[in-house]
């Protein structure tokens, strides 16, 4: 497990880089599927527009 300590003045902070990591791929795969999601949205409604 990898391990960052940050020091901010008095606040020391430890950070979980694994954590952090697949906190970010999780976010990228959400914001994907909503991509998908809007796209497909916006193919429906043209449809519906003809």
């Amino acid at each position: 497990m990898k391990r960052k300590l940050i020091i901010d003045g008095n606040a020391v902070y430890e950070i979980d880089e694994d954590c952090m990591l697949k906190r970010k791929i999780r976010e990228k795969e959400i914001l994907e599927e909503q991509s998908m999601q809007r796209k497909e949205g916006q193919k429906s409604s043209l449809k519906n527009e003809r």
